[in-house]
C-alpha cells in the first residue's frame, strides 16, 4: 500500500512492529517540496503512540488481520482467557496485550479480537462497561454539578465521579480513557 493510501484503522508492519493507525493526513507540497502523509501510530506490543510522516508515494505493508467475537471468561496470572462463543475454542491472550484496557475487562465481557497467523494483536473493547462503585464517600447534593469525588470500582480501579453517586450505584465508564461518563440505568427500567 502507498503511504497516500493510510486509513484510521488499518494494521501495518513497519520496522520489524504491527501499528494501527489511529489517525492519518495528506498535506500537499508547493513547488519543488512534495507532499507528505503525517500518521499517528499505535504499537501494539509496546501499547505506545507514535507520529510518523511518509512520502506519499512510500510504500508500506498493510497487514490483514483476522477479526472475530471473543467473550472473556476468566483471568490466570498474566493470561487472559477468551472463548468463541459458537466453537466454545478457548483463546489465551497476554496482559501486554490487552494493556491498560485489562482492568475493564470482566466474566462475560464481548470483545473483537484482531490477530495475524493466528496469534492475538490487538483487543478492542466496547466504547464503556458497567461497573458498580465498592466504595466511596458519602453522596452530597449540591448544585454544583462539576464536583468530583473519588470512588473504588469493584475492578479495584478508582475514578472521579460526580459528589451525588454512591456505593452501590452501576455507573458506566469509557474503556480506552477510564473516565466516568453517566450513571447506569436500573436494569428493566
Amino acid at each position: 500500500m502507498l503511504a497516500s493510501e493510510l486509513r484510521t484503522g488499518s494494521v501495518l508492519r513497519f520496522e520489524g512492529e504491527f501499528y494501527r493507525v489511529i489517525d492519518a493526513s495528506s498535506h500537499a507540497g508547493g513547488g519543488q517540496l512534495g507532499g507528505v502523509v503525517h500518521a499517528k501510530l499505535l504499537n501494539l506490543r509496546s501499547r505506545h503512540s507514535v507520529e510518523r510522516r511518509f512520502r506519499p508515494d512510500e510504500r508500506l505493508e498493510a497487514v490483514e488481520v483476522d477479526r472475530a467475537r471473543w467473550q472473556f471468561i476468566y483471568a490466570d496470572g498474566d493470561d487472559y482467557y477468551f472463548m468463541n462463543p459458537e466453537t466454545y475454542e478457548q483463546l489465551p491472550i497476554a496482559a501486554a496485550t490487552l494493556g491498560a484496557a485489562k482492568a475493564f475487562v470482566h466474566p462475560g465481557l464481548e470483545a473483537t479480537v484482531e490477530s495475524y497467523e493466528g496469534r492475538p494483536l490487538y483487543v478492542v473493547l466496547p466504547e464503556a462497561v458497567e461497573l458498580q462503585v465498592a466504595e466511596t464517600a458519602e453522596p452530597t447534593h449540591q448544585r454544583e454539578t462539576s464536583a468530583m469525588k473519588s470512588a473504588k470500582l469493584d475492578n479495584g480501579v478508582e475514578v472521579l465521579v460526580p459528589l451525588f453517586i454512591k456505593t452501590g450505584d452501576r455507573v458506566r465508564i469509557e474503556t480506552a480513557s477510564g473516565r466516568y461518563l453517566e450513571r447506569a440505568k436500573a436494569k428493566g427500567g
